[in-house]
């Protein structure tokens, strides 16, 4: 049985707020802290994969988004509680 997360890979490309950027980078380190390695792809597909369907939350979810203040984010800036987690960008290839 093939998995979701074994499918074919489709690259796409997002841009949004720079905190929000930088909260994807905590939702990493969190996962790290408990114990789990992934990525920032990973972790994205796995929100966007296990999202709810239905349409009246999901426009309580953008409305709720579309209000909230510029510095919501900035207290999870500085979390020492969790584990640093390489940076994202190319991987160079290991040598041999």
């Amino acid at each position: 049985m093939e998995l979701l997360h074994q499918q074919r890979r489709r690259q796409t490309s997002v841009v949004w707020p720079e905190d929000v950027d930088r909260r994807l980078n905590i939702l990493v380190r969190a996962a790290a802290a408990a114990g789990e390695r992934t990525s920032r792809a990973e972790l994205l597909a796995a929100l966007v994969a296990t999202a709810d369907v239905e349409p009246e939350q999901l426009a309580v979810l953008l409305h709720h988004y579309r209000r909230l203040p510029a510095d919501t984010l900035t207290g999870d800036q500085d979390r020492d509680d969790l584990p640093a987690v390489r940076a994202p960008g190319p991987r160079r290839a290991a040598s041999t």
